[in-house]
């Protein structure tokens, strides 16, 4: 053993290795640094194998810094990049012009109105969705001042419902925009020109629910209401200026007439029996007071052996009116709500059978004939009636006065989706 080097000496007794080169053994015993430093001690010893010296050579972290950002190099690819390209080129390829006038309509049906007429400047496109008459199917103008414009701009649009009350409208002509789709319109207590509404009212054919309620109307305007079968509730309180004829050649044609609010209006007796004789008998709620002494017991025994499923009848302010007209009011009998306030000449002691006399009465209005303490007795008379609660009249009225008014501005209980000011509907469209 003289003649062998100082440091040579069989492969299976060089430290921490063994023959196939694992350090199972010394690993558990030692740390990762010693571990380390008698690895290189023995990978120095001249006799080992090159193939050992290769398996147990450190990675050169220097090899992968040159080839980042090379990956076309020798064939090599980084998988994350190319996903991250994948899916950024795959984002960029949807846009809105891609996308069907079917799903962009149903979006803009959620779209705010001042949004919606921005987006008709955007292109054409744009401007037909935007008006589409699919997004247009309710609109509410209460109260705006210098409507006619914008109302000329809403009938466009193929509207179905239209809520308009105590607005201002100039002096135009809309019978340029040929037959209207209105099925609810409310115009009530507006400043309208009689020729204007007349334009509007005459290419109606779809009416169910109307309310012109203190308009002045004409003889020409009733009788364009006759061409809508279909009229369920009309309001035309307080309106004047139509003949007695015209309104019973109206109620003639209008076959469908639910209720009926025709309180207060400029007649005489001749427009009463028009009334009278010519209404619905489908007819299940009328408001036909404030006629004083032009509605008589006769026309009440017409009304009733016409109309006989009335439910809620309102003949107020009738001072013509006596006891005897309950021996014929008694033939109603589904009649719910009863109005006789300021009819003088019925006494309290008439009243108190009314709870044999009408076994469904359930509203009583006798505003003006009872008080204090007779209204106190005639409550204990008749405890399941309630008495004197609604001093307005709901009957075909698009918002009752005797509630509140409800959020969202609601008319005949369906809401309008669209509300807006009067600046915002001047949009002009730009085209890209």
């Amino acid at each position: 053993m003289e003649g062998m080097p100082k440091y040579s000496m069989p492969l299976q007794d060089l430290p921490c290795l063994s023959l196939q080169g694992s350090m199972l053994s010394e690993s558990k015993k030692n740390n990762k640094r010693k571990s380390k430093g008698c690895l290189s001690e023995g990978l120095d010893i001249e006799c080992t194998p090159t193939e050992l010296i290769q398996q147990w050579s450190p990675h050169h972290k220097h090899q992968r810094l040159i080839s980042k950002g090379k990956e076309n190099d020798r064939n090599q690819f980084v998988l994350a990049r190319r996903s991250r390209r994948k899916k950024e080129s795959t984002t960029s390829g949807i846009s809105w012009d891609h996308l069907p006038d079917e799903l962009l309509l149903r979006i803009l049906f959620y779209i705010p109105l001042q949004d919606l007429l921005r987006m008709t400047i955007v292109c054409k496109r744009w401007h037909r969705l935007a008006f589409d008459e699919s997004l247009w199917h309710s609109v509410d103008l209460e109260g705006l001042t210098h409507t006619g414009s914008a109302l000329q701009q809403v009938l466009k649009t193929g509207v179905r419902m239209l809520r308009c009350p105590r607005s201002f409208v100039e002096e135009l002509d809309f019978t340029g925009i040929g037959p209207l789709q209105l099925v609810r319109l409310d115009l009530s207590s507006s400043i309208i020109p009689t020729s204007s509404l007349k334009s509007i009212i005459c290419q109606c054919r779809l009416l169910e629910y109307l309310s012109l309620e203190g308009l002045q109307l004409s003889d020409t305007i009733i009788s364009a209401l006759s061409k809508n079968p279909n009229l369920l509730q009309l309001n035309l309180s307080g309106c004047s200026s139509f003949s007695g004829p015209a309104l019973a050649d109206m109620l003639k044609s209008c076959v469908s007439i639910e209720q009926l609010n025709i309180s207060w209006c400029e007649f005489n007796n001749n427009h009463v029996k028009s009334v009278v004789n010519n209404l619905s008998p489908t007819a299940t709620h009328l408001n036909l007071s404030g006629y004083r002494e032009n509605l008589m017991l006769d026309d009440v025994k017409m009304l009733v052996t016409r109309c006989p499923d009335i439910q809620t009848l309102d003949l107020s302010d009738s001072t013509l009116l006596m006891a005897d007209c309950f021996h014929v009011l008694k033939q109603l009998k589904a009649l719910v709500h009863l109005s006789l306030s300021r009819c003088y000449h019925i006494h309290l002691a008439a009243l108190t059978d009314l709870g044999k006399t009408f076994p469904m009465l359930r509203l009583l209005d006798v505003f003006g004939i009872v008080n204090g303490s007779h209204l106190s007795s005639l409550k204990k008379e008749l405890p399941l009636v309630s008495i004197n609660t609604l001093p307005f009249s709901s009957v075909a009225r698009p918002t009752p006065a005797t509630a509140a008014r409800p959020v969202g501005y609601f008319m005949w209980n369906t809401k309008c989706r669209l509300r807006f000011n009067l600046s915002h509907l001047h949009v002009q469209p730009v085209v890209r």
